[in-house]
């Protein structure tokens, strides 16, 4: 097991008002799982990524990832986790525009005392592994956004993170693009990788092996497939959940 969530809560005050954004949400992810999270606006799933990547504190409960309990660090010890356990993926890439693809894919490195000695090399791996090899030179004004994003992928994976966190991974991509970059994905999961994708889009979340739907702050369903076989039921099963959502 590498995510265990046990009863975690995560409580905002606007003026009188006490916001419940995660109401005691309890659920485990397995190493090598692939995970799509959905819901609506203000359904949690976001804060529950946000709690995922440590970026942010739960009000209760308990959050373990690979072992540690994330809960108790301090703000320095969760820095490290967030730099050296999770790898993540945004729909707006969040490149540094005047770095080549080589350089933003070392940034995470730099921070990193046991990355430091040989960046270079694990840089130039890691976009091979996104089939960059020939872009490593290119900064992203020269790049499409399937290559941006493909570069963001290979920065997430530097430090061989425990889990990939992808938030709307495909958001800013066209359909041909989409395709290419769930065909990564699926690449990665096939190597060993966990991965975690919030996505509201149920084409996408179809392609992951477990679907995780939220609603006010609580899962509200949790659909899981065996394997490859059974991934067409699973998949039937999350179209009722959507429509009666609808």
């Amino acid at each position: 097991m590498v995510i265990r969530l046990d009863n975690i809560t995560k409580h905002y005050r606007v003026g009188p008002e006490r916001i419940r954004a995660l109401d005691g949400v309890s659920l485990s992810v397995d190493r090598n799982e692939y995970v799509a999270v959905m819901g609506t606006s203000g359904s949690g799933k976001s804060t529950l990524m946000n709690i995922l990547g440590c970026l942010d504190r739960p009000t209760g409960g308990v959050y373990e990832l690979d072992g540690r309990v994330t809960t108790r660090m301090g703000s320095a010890a969760l820095a490290r986790v967030r730099n050296e356990r999770i790898g993540f993926v945004f729909q707006s890439f969040e490149l540094l525009p005047r770095l080549s693809a080589l350089k933003n894919v070392e940034l995470p490195l730099l921070y990193c005392s046991a990355g430091w000695f040989g960046r270079r090399a694990k840089a130039k791996e890691s976009l091979r592994q996104v089939g960059l090899r020939d872009r490593m030179r290119h900064r992203p004004n020269q790049l499409s956004g399937g290559q941006k994003q493909r570069v963001a992928i290979a920065r997430a994976l530097i430090n061989r993170p425990a889990i990939l966190l992808a938030d709307e991974p495909t958001g800013n991509l066209d359909s041909a693009t989409t395709e290419e970059i769930l065909g990564l994905f699926d690449e990665l999961h096939r190597s060993g990788q966990t991965i975690i994708m919030v996505t509201h889009e149920l084409d996408v979340a179809r392609r992951a092996h477990r679907v995780i739907r939220m609603k006010d702050g609580r899962v509200q369903s949790d659909l899981a497939a065996q394997n490859d076989a059974v991934a067409q039921p699973v998949a039937t099963q999350l179209a009722r959940v959507h429509e009666g959502a609808a």
